[in-house]
This record gives structure tokens, sequence and C-alpha cells, in this order.
């Protein structure tokens, strides 16, 4: 995976999201701030984002991905 593969997913689920990664090969950051985050909490931001890479996780392709998900209020 590369980082344009993980911001091209994300943007399906969430296409108003800013998101930036940093990271390489099979180890990624991922910040993403986007309004939809607005009535969830944290945890469930989170599981939205890890939940679209789970086939990637489980086979190893990507070994660690951490999330930061806000809302543009938190933000700033």
């Amino acid at each position: 995976m590369n980082d344009q593969d993980l911001i091209n997913r994300i943007k399906q689920l969430y296409p108003d999201a800013e998101i930036t990664v940093a990271g390489e090969s099979c180890s990624f950051e991922v910040n993403v701030t986007t309004p939809a985050f607005d009535n969830m909490k944290s945890l469930q931001r989170q599981r939205s984002i890890l939940t679209l890479f789970n086939d990637e996780i489980a086979s190893g392709e990507l070994h660690a991905l951490t999330v930061r998900a806000k809302t543009p209020q938190e933000n700033q």
C-alpha cells in the first residue's frame, strides 16, 4: 500500500475529509478530519477507518495503521 491507496479508500467513505498520511511500506499514520465525525465517539471514528483495511491488516500487507480522527473544530 502507499499513501494514495490509503487516501482513496478513506475518501470513498468520507469524500469531504482532509487526510494526511505519514509512514511507508506497511506502517502508516493517518490524520482524518471531517465534519462527519461530529456525533461520533473517538473509538467509533477510529473503527470506521480501520474497518476499511481489515483485509490488508489480516493478510499482513498492512502491519500497523494509527488513526487520528477529528472534527474540523477539534483540529483548530
